[in-house]
């Protein structure tokens, strides 16, 4: 079991705009779905918002302090952090962390791999985006080309 962030992120560390995803790449979609499919993806309750329904043959994971999320199939409502690494304990999957930047910003010290998809474009007017030095403890160990213009790339915590 690993410990895994994934995401989509801007030249400019953009990864979102009013609480979705600034761009559409069918094949960067495609990618997060075969790559977290069979696995536990861990999100905040703004992400969770922006999908509006579990992902399909995952174990869905929302953490939140809200009360206003109703229970909902498929969906294992957390309230902390260390609720959630407690739970990681006993699965006998990849628990990936999807966003958004405050998720990823309270994993930012156990995630073990990263998983970026470099989206060619900045996205000026987003509101979301990933610390400028995220991957500052992480060496470059893959890179894949999805699309004509995508490319995504694997890092592994040094």
């Amino acid at each position: 079991m690993s410990i895994i962030g994934i995401v989509a992120i801007a030249q400019n560390f953009a990864i979102g705009k009013d609480g979705k995803l600034p761009w559409h790449y069918s094949a960067d979609l495609k990618f997060f779905k075969e790559t977290t499919l069979q696995n536990a993806v861990v999100m905040g309750f703004n992400t969770w918002k922006s999908i509006g329904k579990p992902l399909p043959k995952r174990l869905n994971i929302v953490l939140s302090r809200s009360n206003s999320l109703a229970h909902q199939p498929n969906v294992l409502l957390v309230r902390s952090r260390e609720e959630v690494l407690a739970l990681a304990k006993y699965l006998n999957c990849d628990l990936y962390i999807i966003g958004g930047a405050e998720t990823y910003k309270n994993f930012a010290d156990v995630i073990e791999k990263w998983l970026v998809t470099e989206i060619p474009e900045s996205v000026a007017d987003a509101d979301a985006f990933m610390p400028h030095d995220f991957l500052e403890n992480f060496n470059l160990t893959d890179k894949m080309q999805l699309a004509d213009v995508l490319f995504v790339k694997a890092f592994q915590r040094k």
